[in-house]
């Protein structure tokens, strides 16, 4: 492993069938008023509203709902969350949802004291926090970002067609998260695959990068490992306990930083991906999947021996005879193929994208450093209309 680093990763887990049984012992650490973030309802109908709602009753708090917090949080939703959080002297955020939830509460817990309009200073300066944080818990209902148990937040502002990550320090993780498998059983398919693929090309964006012989990667293939065979027993069968319990504990691990220690990071799949969604506000995970394999495709070269191996400790791709460049483009067939089965979007014109939206997409692209190959914008626009 090359270089220096810290690690610490604050936040506390809760995991299985019976950890949301522990938020009262957290809500304890916390002041009376309790702001809830849940986004369209899907909880009240699945009941797990129901019994987040008695717990913080039964602690004496005081809950200030802010529902309808959608899958690409907004900025102007930002604005009307800080206002809320502000007003009710809110001393926890409690986000009960996916990753969108999870992101907006702590897009809300740095902005709502910010003596600043938190969209200039946090996502287009990307400025430190030097306000106060209100401190943030989830409990999570699907599974995909890791932001259960990283500083990331991202929030899209509409009329600017911008979609922006900020990836706050450790004061900004949630200070506890619930993560029950069985509550991520009746998410729809759409949104269960493309949760799957979400954390495995997080996985990928720290993976793809490096060439010296670091313990992060071989951790890294093991996840990939554990999520390809645990997506294909939960597509078939939704309530394997086994098989969602892997998937949520491999999301988790795939971006709450470990995998990222000693190592340069990629980030352009998300780059791209995030502007295509900017434009078409499209499931983030399908932004990823529509774009993606033109990427890989484009970087391969430049990456080659990564690429080989990738191929070889992921995927089993038999060497034999074949060239190192044979090899790769197995594996990335392998992926494509994994891909295609679990019903990923594999277009960005299946999103909605058309030509003309491309310079505007690749403009909206962050250009990243960390990966194989430094992007210029042709490169953006030669990967969109590969991926179209």
């Amino acid at each position: 492993m090359l270089g220096n680093f810290t690690y610490c990763n604050p936040t506390k887990l809760y995991f299985g069938e019976n950890a949301l049984d522990f938020l009262p012992r957290e809500l304890k650490k916390y002041g009376e008023n309790i702001m809830l973030c849940y986004g369209g309802g899907s909880i009240r109908k699945n009941g797990i509203y129901d019994q987040v709602i008695s717990s913080l009753q039964e602690s004496g708090k005081n809950v200030y709902e802010d529902g309808g917090v959608m899958p690409n949080p907004t900025v102007e939703k930002l604005y009307e969350g800080c206002k809320i959080a502000r007003e009710n002297h809110v001393d926890l955020i409690l986000a009960v949802g996916g990753g969108s939830v999870c992101d907006y509460a702590k897009a809300v817990s740095v902005s709502a004291y910010s003596a600043e309009d938190p969209w200039e200073k946090y996502y287009l300066r990307m400025e430190d926090v030097d306000n106060k944080i209100i401190p943030v818990g989830c409990v999570l209902t699907m599974v995909g970002t890791g932001s259960e148990m990283n500083g990331g937040a991202v929030i899209t502002h509409p009329t600017q067609k911008l979609k922006i990550g900020h990836v706050f320090g450790e004061n900004v993780f949630p200070k506890f998260a619930v993560l029950n498998p069985v509550f991520t059983y009746t998410l729809p398919k759409y949104q269960k695959v493309a949760g799957i693929y979400d954390i495995f090309n997080h996985i990928c964006e720290q993976y793809f990068s490096g060439e010296d012989d670091n313990t992060s990667d071989y951790i890294a293939e093991g996840l990939m490992q554990s999520l390809i065979h645990a997506s294909e027993i939960a597509v078939q069968n939704p309530t394997d306990y086994e098989a969602r319990s892997n998937i949520m504990w491999t999301a988790t691990w795939a971006l709450n930083t470990l995998i990222a220690k000693g190592k340069s990071t990629d980030w352009m799949v998300h780059m791209i991906g995030q502007s295509v969604g900017a434009y078409t506000n499209a499931t983030h995970g399908m932004t990823l999947s529509a774009v993606s394999m033109a990427y890989y495709r484009h970087i391969c070269p430049y990456g080659l021996s990564k690429f080989v191996r990738f191929a070889k400790n992921v995927w089993n791709v038999e060497t034999g005879n074949k060239t190192n460049e044979q090899v790769a483009a197995e594996g990335l067939s392998a992926m494509e193929k994994w891909m295609r089965e679990l019903g990923l979007v594999m277009n960005i014109s299946e999103l909605g994208v058309s030509e003309s939206m491309l310079e505007g997409i690749v403009n909206g692209t962050r250009m990243m450093n960390g990966g194989y190959k430094q992007l210029t914008k042709s490169d953006v626009m030669e990967i969109l209309k590969a991926s179209l």
